[in-house]
């Protein structure tokens, strides 16, 4: 273990080095139906990956629902622990409830502690290794790239296409494959914004790619992609945001972004575009309405006055904010919100709190 973790060290560490001539022949260099081996710089563990409860077969075998494979990436931390749990108590009531457009197969919390947890008999789990200590820089969004690069290359997936999704993501209705002809499904963020970074931008996607607007306003997640598109997509996109991260105007101008606008160069490297969903996912408390939407995404803080009035910037009589409980799980029977909270608000605590009561063992 220990020499595996030190040749995995070495390795990002010189792909770091020679990662900018890497990122511009990458998108271009053929590319084998397997991952390449450590000469494409790309991490080689020696150690078997650790897989608990191998990926559900789902039940549901109509191949003309063109099944994905949902992937969620975590750390081991009680923070995203807790949400990985009421995640996936949500996957399975919704893809087990179906219905005739859901296209829902199996579930893959790919852990990147490097090491098994508590849960992994309670949530199919994949062990991939973390980036060395001191790469990430304190950014731990930057482990995902590379244990998604692990996963694709040692784990059985059954389905065709993946949906890359969150911790914080719960999944309110059985969701359809929104990806067609070539092309993967995505959320559009109005914060990623390629024409606005256009200069930063080419250093990692060069004129001659094509024009700025080819990089789609999205992130990595929520995306419904063809297995097969990802697996050439997911080792660009891990080059790229090491370069990102490394480059200080690149790392100044994206922040905590970052990770996102590399998916969305990679994905444009290979000529992969994506049909943009704006009813993927709602984000409380500035979506109001649950409407068609597949996903909430809790990233935001929700304060509220006793009337009802949203208070955001300033704590409220009443919260609900995921960071109150990044270092102990949240406790059964949240208080809900006062008359005049929003739909999705109120929505969002209810299901968190009927997660809690039904997931054996919850903290308290």
């Amino acid at each position: 273990m220990g020499c595996g973790n030190m040749f995995f060290t070495i390795l990002v560490t010189f792909s770091v080095a020679l990662i900018t001539y890497n990122i511009l022949i990458s998108a271009n260099a053929p590319l084998k139906q397997d991952f390449p081996g450590p000469s494409t710089r790309l991490p080689s563990i020696s150690v078997d990956p650790l897989i608990k409860m191998p990926l559900h077969r789902s039940t549901h075998s109509n191949s003309n629902k063109r099944l994905f494979h949902t992937a969620v990436t975590a750390s081991d931390s009680v923070y995203n622990t807790w949400q990985c749990r009421v995640m996936y108590y949500w996957f399975k009531k919704l893809r087990d409830q179906g219905g005739p457009e859901s296209a829902m197969g199996g579930f893959t919390r790919i852990l990147h502690s490097g090491k098994p947890d508590q849960f992994m008999d309670e949530i199919p789990t994949f062990v991939a290794q973390p980036l060395p200590a001191g790469v990430d820089q304190g950014y731990i969004v930057l482990n995902r790239p590379g244990a998604f690069v692990q996963w694709l290359q040692q784990a059985d997936i059954k389905e065709d296409y993946i949906l890359m999704s969150e911790p914080d993501h719960i999944i309110v209705k059985p969701i359809p494959n929104l990806a067609r002809d070539g092309l993967g499904a995505a959320f559009p963020f109005f914060y990623i914004e390629p024409k606005k970074y256009e200069k930063v931008l080419r250093k990692y996607f060069p004129e001659e790619k094509g024009p700025i607007t080819n990089i789609d306003p999205i992130g990595n997640s929520p995306v419904i992609v063809a297995k097969e598109s990802l697996k050439k997509i997911a080792p660009t996109w891990m080059n790229v945001s090491l370069a990102m991260k490394k480059d200080p105007e690149t790392d100044k101008a994206f922040g905590w972004v970052l990770e996102m606008y590399a998916y969305a160069v990679s994905s444009a490297l290979h000529g992969v575009g994506n049909i943009l969903h704006k009813e993927f996912m709602i984000q409380p408390p500035w979506d109001k309405k649950i409407g068609n939407t597949y996903i909430i995404h809790y990233t935001y803080g929700c304060d509220y006055n006793m009337k009802g009035e949203l208070t955001y910037g300033k704590i409220g009589e009443w919260r609900f904010d995921k960071r109150s409980y990044d270092h102990v799980a949240p406790p059964k029977n949240l208080t809900l919100p006062p008359p005049g909270v929003p739909e999705s608000v109120v929505t969002l605590v209810k299901m968190v709190n009927e997660a809690t009561a039904n997931i054996p063992n919850w903290w308290s």
